[in-house]
């Protein structure tokens, strides 16, 4: 059965058709998470709201529990994941009010906590596709049908923040041939893939980084208004793509998504952490169970 997470910002979560609407709260091992999470259905599918800054945006980037917020995310029966994230532009083909549906990241955070995995109980899961393509090309396809400016594939430079790029950091992110760049997105990603979550990120422009030359003109109702008109766009592509979830689930994913911790685990059975097998009972119960 498909239940689609959704982590985004509040301007998502007033949405229209959303159906047994009500917050509640989902433990997990690894902390507390941003805040409840919005449970409804939308187009008969089940969905989950995750406030990423959580309501009234009180978390910082790089205070954001990522693990738990994944972690909770799995325990509720997430099984595809559809990350919503402002960002700001590498390129000049990509101005204010564009989508990016991402398939790369470059991450450059250094103050988060990585991974489900660690002392006890090891593992290494690929990387090397990140994001899932049935859900990338959903995406893009509904996308081009409401008629959004959108890219089907680019590279997301994750920088820890809070403070934004320096001219030359942004310059260097150029010369790096990425596309947009954020501060949410790693290690979201990384963590829906230990999850064996599907998982796609919309990167959705609201500026153009500090290496254009009209950056420094741009005025803050400016931000402010495409920000508004990015966030309804964001409600469209939810609606839209919803219903193709339901409708579309295949047995098993054909990028791999749900079997990435396949051959992932390196520490042996007998020389595993309990306490921390217990932890991953959510995360990675389909491989550790004997």
């Amino acid at each position: 059965m498909t239940m689609l997470g959704i982590l985004g910002g509040s301007g998502i979560y007033d949405m229209a058709g959303l159906k047994n609407a009500t917050w509640r709260r989902i433990a997990s091992p690894f902390g507390e998470t941003s805040d409840e999470f919005l449970f409804g259905v939308l187009d008969g599918l089940d969905v989950v709201f995750v406030p990423r800054h959580g309501r009234g945006h009180r978390h910082s980037p790089t205070s954001i529990n990522y693990r738990a917020n994944i972690d909770a995310l799995k325990r509720a029966g997430v099984t595809d994941i559809l990350s919503l994230s402002a960002c700001g532009s590498l390129r000049e083909d990509l101005p204010p009010g564009h989508f990016v549906i991402v398939d790369q990241f470059i991450d450059r955070t250094f103050a988060r906590e990585k991974s489900f995995f660690g002392d006890g109980l090891v593992a290494h899961v690929s990387m090397a596709h990140p994001t899932c393509s049935r859900l990338a090309e959903i995406a893009h396809d509904c996308a081009r049908t409401a008629g959004f400016p959108v890219k089907l594939g680019g590279t997301y430079l994750t920088m820890e923040g809070p403070q934004f790029s320096s001219l030359a950091e942004s310059r260097l992110y150029r010369s790096w041939g990425c596309d947009v760049i954020g501060m949410t997105n790693m290690p979201e990603a990384k963590l829906a893939r230990e999850a064996e979550i599907c998982y796609v990120t919309v990167a959705m422009v609201t500026d153009f980084d500090c290496w254009h030359p009209d950056h420094d003109h741009v005025q803050v109702a400016d931000v402010v208004r495409v920000l508004g008109e990015n966030a309804e766009r964001a409600k469209t592509l939810v609606r839209m793509v919803a219903p193709r979830l339901k409708a579309a689930r295949p047995e098993v994913c054909p990028a791999g998504c749900d079997r990435a911790l396949e051959y992932a685990l390196i520490t042996a059975p007998a020389a595993r952490s309990a306490d921390m097998a217990a932890k991953l009972d959510a995360v990675a119960g389909r491989v550790l169970k004997p």
